[in-house]
């Protein structure tokens, strides 16, 4: 393969992202973990590194078409794989996710987010399928809910959330009709405005109610959805009494960080001193003060944000930041050139993952959205995270790299 043939078919452009994530997440977890007593957690995230490295090449350079035959395979093996977790897997922190194999720990739940994005693709690409029919919508739907149930059962809603996040902009790329997408939306956010108060959630039902009505020619039906939404709204409360405490906690600190200081708005709190603290330029590499001296617990996993925000500053948080808007930029680029409406879905699938993650993370670590245990690509300490993130990658250079096939 000469010059000219890699220069065509590898992306260099994402390829220089992710290694800037990369070193940006190695350098922010040898930080994290410097006074932790923690120096294990370093060398694994190395390791996993190095393996995600090959595995993503190896996926990159995988013909094109082994990874459309494999799709529906690998979606019903992952689902099998969610069924035995939830039997024979680990409990921690209150969710039977992971498979204990001795030396690492594989959480299948985070795989499975990518072999469902494929599956997902390869419906939605067939001639025959129309999401402007109920029952092809219905199928679609299907695909999400079978894994999102799975994963609600451990319960892990951290990730299980993700599945929204990378289901409605595949409905909007696939031409969904406006009402579907308001239909879908309208549960979800007033359910989160019930949460504030009746005055939001008042609010909510009615600007989802002209929506309705402007979208949908047919009232009935339209008149049927609004119902929906106005019970899901209704019934937040019961569904938040039967919550476990952990998640009820979770809820409230989101609502009110200050409710509970020294206990579950702790990390949110501190998370914030951190990232303020840091001021334009931060205080420098290993300078850190909430870093250095531990006060948020395990910050090399959820909370690894904070670490450039202390240490570099606004300078740190915005590099981050253009980074990850440029990864999703070229997924959204690629989704759009590429030839193949497989490989469309397949890309606005892969990117929306990462939008949701980074939306989710980035937003629980500065106080806006509440902390749902999402880790941060590339950045955040663990294996399973980190590896499917290297996955998503290679993934998305096969696509460039046959981006014309059709």
């Amino acid at each position: 393969m000469t010059y000219q043939d890699l220069k065509e078919r590898v992306d260099y452009r994402n390829a220089l992202i992710v290694l800037s994530l990369l070193l940006i997440g190695v350098v922010s977890v040898y930080s994290a973990t410097y006074d932790a007593r923690a120096a294990e957690t370093f060398h694994k995230q190395l390791i996993w590194i190095a393996v995600g490295a090959i595995t993503l090449t190896s996926i990159a350079f995988v013909p094109f078409r082994i990874l459309q035959l494999v799709s529906l395979p690998a979606y019903f093996l992952s689902i099998l794989l969610l069924i035995i977790v939830l039997l024979l897997g680990k409990t921690v922190s209150g969710s039977t996710s992971w498979f204990n194999l001795g030396v690492i720990r594989l959480q299948p739940s985070e795989f499975t987010k990518i072999t469902t994005v494929l599956a997902l693709a390869t419906y939605l690409s067939r001639s025959d399928v129309s999401l402007k029919k109920i029952r092809n919508l219905s199928v679609a739907a299907g695909i999400v809910l079978l894994p999102f149930c799975l994963i609600m059962l451990q319960p892990d809603f951290g990730t299980a959330v993700i599945y929204f996040g990378m289901f409605f902009p595949v409905l909007f790329w696939g031409g969904a009709s406006r009402f579907t997408l308001v239909s879908i939306l309208a549960p979800v956010a007033t359910a989160v405005a019930a949460l504030f108060g009746t005055t939001p959630f008042l609010i909510s039902i009615l600007v989802f109610g002209i929506l309705l009505y402007l979208t949908k020619e047919d009232r009935i039906v339209a008149a049927t959805v609004f119902s929906l939404t106005v019970m899901v709204g209704i019934s937040v409360q019961f569904i938040y009494e039967r919550l476990k405490v952990y998640q009820q906690k979770r809820i409230a600190t989101f609502l009110d960080p200050n409710a509970d200081p020294l206990g579950a708005g702790y990390n949110i709190l501190q998370s914030k001193v951190a990232i303020g603290s840091g001021g334009f330029f931060g205080k420098g590499f290993l300078k850190g003060t909430q870093t250095q001296l531990n006060f948020i617990p395990e910050q090399w996993t959820d909370f690894i944000f904070c670490v450039p925000g202390e240490e570099f500053g606004f300078l740190g948080s915005a590099t981050v930041l253009f980074l990850f808007m440029a990864l999703l930029m070229r997924g959204v680029t690629l989704g759009s050139t590429v030839k193949n409406r497989y490989g469309s879905f397949v890309a606005i699938g892969l990117t929306s993952i990462f939008a949701t993650h980074i939306f989710f993370n980035i937003g629980m670590s500065i106080g806006l959205l509440p902390v749902v245990g999402v880790p941060l690509p590339f950045l955040s300490y663990g294996g399973s995270a980190l590896l499917s993130s290297m996955i998503m990658v290679g993934i998305l250079m096969n696509l460039y790299a046959n981006r014309k096939e059709y």
